[in-house]
């Protein structure tokens, strides 16, 4: 059996912008964009793990936070199940805290970047929920 892994992720969104980080060339899929967030670690409530990676890759303190989704991916090499929230607030500025450049993209541009494919159904409901 494959290596199973939950992540929580943030999907933080000012206006009509989102930001994404890169992940480093050496991860599963570097190179590639994604939602900032990380792995929950056992035992751990998944808003306590946001909380936390939050503060250790972007150095800011979500707020105010809503559930959004959660999707299972299976890859050939892992399964991922992501509980993905939207932030709504925050305390803080975005900086890349492991070296990984953050961009906020504008929500019509999400696709012109290249996401995991477990990103892909996150991609899917912001481009059905532009005026949130």
């Amino acid at each position: 059996m494959n290596h199973s892994l939950h992540v929580a992720v943030a999907v933080i969104q000012i206006q009509d912008r989102i930001l994404i980080a890169k992940r480093p060339q050496h991860l599963h899929k570097g190179g590639y964009w994604e939602f900032p967030g990380g792995k929950v670690e056992n035992g751990e409530p998944v808003q306590t793990a946001l909380v936390r990676e939050c503060q250790e890759e972007l150095a800011i303190t979500p707020l105010r936070f809503t559930p959004l989704k959660t999707i299972r991916h299976d890859y050939p090499e892992k399964s991922v199940l992501l509980d993905v929230w939207r932030v709504n607030d925050y305390l803080g500025v975005p900086k890349g805290l492991e070296g990984q450049p953050l961009f906020w993209c504008p929500l019509d541009k999400l696709t012109e970047y290249q996401f995991p494919e477990a990103n892909l159904s996150i991609l899917e409901l912001l481009s059905h929920s532009r005026a949130v």
